[in-house]
């Protein structure tokens, strides 16, 4: 009896007085320490130690226990469920409060209630819930960012009326921008499936001193997931499949998690076959043939075709159809307390993406039959990443935590041409090696962790090489039967090579001048030199045939946060951004629309100047937000295409593929401007409904010319209504576009594709940009309606179905060069084992 007695006292005594808590990441399985542990009432003040553990035995059994790290979102536990919970508990980087968001996009965690720039945030339940074909589907549905497409394959984001390599894209921590990224429109952004993202980060305008060149309309920040370490040995797989009627698309995506408690694998394989588009049916904008294809090109996938074919569907857009593979491989390995190891392998590539715009092109715009390409499409896209990132957490005087990111890109991108009329094909090909280190490094200056200072690194090598060559085909009863010949082919890009190194280093301050205001400021220095040499003369020849051009710019960022209560935030920002000329902006040969771009050696940086305000005003214990960020950016020295002019003022005329056109080139110009806003709101109006929307509306001009600038989207918002109850839930979304005018168009660049809009006057014969006004009708208005439900099976299983463009209507986005989807079902199923 004495000794049941003294086990009694003992269990007892050990439930008491020895009741540790271990304070965990959710996403990967790591101790969190220094995490600030306390009661409601403040009686009680503790602090997790260096190994994750807080004893709460002096907490009374009924009060509620709060954990707050400034890396995590605030959470409260009642105790009694922490016995329930093994006396784990796990922090998370979001909570229904609208403001306890973290973001990593800076390269350190923080608080969207620190941060003075216009931010989005878009988390993996979002993307599944959304369930978009590519990642630029998924770019389409973040408030503020417009997406263009030239063919289905691709997806080009504009960010405050920047585009392509004016805004950076960046994996994981590695800027995904190149030095052959051009100005125009871009379709890299798909080479990211959705279903391997954890997260997507936005940060808009040229604020970031921690991204540098590129970042003039802002970062998107691509997060893969990350496998978590746990102490029982798990091992999670997941199946995720989709229809989509529209294109007779189908997706299907499988990965592996395995956790262990000294190392964690994640592993996502990812193919979609994607078939031609079908566009909508009901055209309330009144042009009945506009968008159609009553003629194809019956020449792709080894096929030939001496003539156009007859389209017996013109609504279905023959050659949008491709197939892309992703892959993603990461490690997860602790090497220390206080040092961890991410190895992260991505692949991606495609089969060849026919280029729609250019296969719809017509020799003469009165005759449908008469296409001018048989052949136009890209290559294989392929895209290779291979990075290892250290995280370091010493603790010391100079650095509390960092990580050092070493990354390799191997990019690969063609285009195979071939005009009608003719047997010659050509073939561009590029490849680009990509070298970069980078550290990003903070430290706290005070206990309290409201002052701290980060600091960095960046260099990143770009090798460029770039092939042409031509092939006479060989047709033997109506089919390809080799070659029968070569020819020379002008180069894309230098053909004897080029190079370009960008070196930068940064620091930021940022300080919590007391409760209701926070500032950031941060300062970057960064160079840049380019060398590229040509050797063959037979098409271009330039002044000098060796060249390199070293370019240096210092940026910085000053914003400041006030909070006058808990449900009012106001944001301002300060900031500057640059652009450095890359190899495209230097070194492209191409031909568009009779354009023949050509190189430009003296083509210098451009500059951002940046001003912006924001507010926000928090209801129902900020669980519904009101905002409204509004911009002005000053653009100095900005490059765009223009004429290139002989000395007696005539434009010049050069031979491309055969054929003469009007020279252009990238050049330097003198000032512009954009400036815009985007109003939007976001909360829960219960424990069942949410709501959320945005309005986005921009406006750019040159003050040179007073001609407007490339890449200005019409104004365009969405509204979006979800109701979740049990197993069951249930949406509806609401998009639209205002009609934008054709004199709001850029017509020297050939961006907006004014050309693609409806033509309202066909005796009109193009002469001057006079002309255009009169003869295009400039992008219609439109409106679309989509529904979607998910229903949960059991907790391994569920299905989720959208009707997206319900009434089927046809619409392009702004300077597309096809049509949006129609009416598309599309179903999808998830089975978590």
């Amino acid at each position: 009896m004495r000794y049941i007695v003294f086990i009694f006292f003992f269990l007892v005594n050990n439930y008491s007085f020895s009741q540790k808590v271990k304070i965990v990441d959710k996403k990967t399985g790591k101790i969190v320490r220094n995490v600030t542990v306390y009661n409601e009432s403040l009686t009680i003040n503790l602090s997790s130690d260096h190994n994750g553990f807080v004893d709460v035995s002096e907490f009374n059994k009924n009060e509620i226990i709060v954990f707050s790290h400034i890396s995590y979102a605030l959470l409260k536990v009642h105790k009694s469920k922490l016995f329930k919970q093994k006396f784990i508990v796990n922090l998370t980087n979001q909570s229904e409060q609208l403001d306890e968001v973290v973001l990593s996009v800076f390269k350190k965690a923080e608080k969207t209630n620190r941060i003075a720039e216009q931010i989005a945030v878009v988390s993996a339940r979002d993307i599944q819930k959304r369930s978009p074909q590519t990642s630029a589907d998924l770019l389409a549905t973040i408030p503020g960012i417009k997406v263009q497409k030239s063919q289905f394959g691709g997806g080009s984001p504009v960010i405050r009326g920047m585009e392509s390599n004016r805004v950076l894209l960046v994996v994981d921590g590695v800027r995904m921008n190149n030095a052959i990224y051009r100005k125009g429109h871009l379709q890299s952004s798909i080479t990211v499936a959705p279903n391997m993202l954890d997260k997507t980060e936005v940060v808009f305008g040229p604020s970031s001193v921690i991204y540098g060149s590129d970042a003039l309309g802002g970062v998107i920040h691509y997060y893969t997931k990350t496998p978590k370490l746990s102490e029982e040995d798990e091992v999670k797989s997941q199946l995720f499949s989709r229809f989509s009627s529209v294109n007779q698309e189908t997706t299907t995506n499988v990965s592996a998690e395995l956790s262990f408690s000294n190392w964690a694998s994640f592993t996502s394989i990812s193919y979609s076959d994607f078939g031609d588009l079908k566009t909508g049916s009901n055209r309330n904008h009144g042009f009945d043939d506009w968008g159609k294809v009553f003629y194809y090109s019956d020449n792709l996938n080894g096929n030939y075709s001496e003539s156009p074919t007859k389209n017996s569907n013109p609504e279905l857009l023959l050659n949008t159809s491709y197939t892309q593979t992703d892959i993603l491989q990461k490690f997860f390995i602790p090497l220390s307390k206080n040092t961890d190891l991410k190895v992260n392998l991505q692949y991606s590539t495609s089969s060849d993406v026919p280029r729609f715009d250019r296969l719809t092109e017509l020799r003469d715009e009165t005759d449908n039959s008469n296409l001018k390409f048989a052949e136009w499409f890209y290559g294989p896209q392929d895209r290779l990443l291979i990075s290892s990132q250290l995280l370091i957490n010493p603790d010391k005087n100079w650095i509390e935590n960092g990580a050092i990111t070493v990354a390799y890109q191997n990019i690969g991108e063609s285009r195979i041409q071939r005009k009608f009329g003719s047997l010659e094909r050509s073939y561009r090909n590029e490849k680009v090696n990509i070298f970069s280190v980078n550290g990003d490094f903070s430290v706290s200056l005070n206990k309290e962790k409201k002052k701290a200072i980060s600091y960095g690194f960046e260099f990143a090598y770009n090798d460029v090489i770039s092939n042409s060559y031509g092939k006479t085909l060989n047709i033997s009863d109506g089919e390809i039967n080799g070659f029968s010949g070569d020819f020379n082919v002008q180069s894309r890009y230098p053909d004897g090579g080029s190079n370009y190194l960008s070196s930068a280093v940064y620091a930021g301050y940022k300080q919590d001048i007391n409760k209701k205001s926070t500032l950031n400021t941060g300062i970057r220095f960064t160079n840049t030199n380019l060398n590229a040499t040509w050797i063959d003369e037979r098409f271009i020849v330039l002044e000098d045939n060796d060249i390199s051009a070293n370019n240096s710019a210092l940026t910085a960022t000053l914003g400041y946060v006030y909070r006058p209560n808990k449900n009012w935030q106001l944001n301002s920002v300060i900031s500057s951004g640059f652009r450095s000329p890359n190899i495209d902006d230097v070194g492209r040969v191409r031909e568009k629309s009779g354009n023949i771009t050509i190189p430009n050696i003296h083509v210098k940086p451009e500059f951002a100047y940046n001003a912006e305000i924001g507010i926000q005003k928090y209801f129902n214990d900020k669980k519904f937000r009101l905002g409204a960020n509004i911009y002005y950016t000053l653009l100095d020295k900005y490059i765009q295409r223009d004429f290139v002019y002989n000395t007696d003022g005539s434009v010049l005329q050069v031979e491309f593929d055969g054929e003469f056109g009007d020279a252009i080139s990238n050049q330097n110009k003198g000032n512009a401007y954009i400036t815009g806003y985007t109003a939007n709101y976001l909360g829960k109006i219960s424990k069942t409904l949410n709501t959320s929307g945005f309005i986005t509306y921009t406006k750019g001009r040159t003050y040179d010319s007073k001609t407007p600038m490339s890449s200005i989207p019409p104004l365009f918002g969405q509204f979006s209504m979800n109701y979740t109850k049990h197993k069951f839930e249930f949406g509806a979304d609401l998009r639209f576009n205002s009609k934008k005018d054709i004199e709001d168009f850029n017509f020297t660049e050939g961006i907006d594709n004014h050309d693609l809009t409806p033509i309202i006057d066909t005796s009109i014969v193009d002469v001057d940009e006079t002309n255009y006004v009169d003869k295009y009708y400039g992008t219609p208005s439109w409106i679309t309606l989509g529904i979607n439900g998910r229903y949960l099976i059991n907790d391994k299983l569920s299905v989720q179905a959208r009707l997206s463009n319900l009434f089927d209507e046809h619409y392009v986005e702004f300077a597309s060069g096809v049509s949006a989807p129609g009416r598309n079902l599309s179903v999808s199923f998830v089975a978590n084992f």
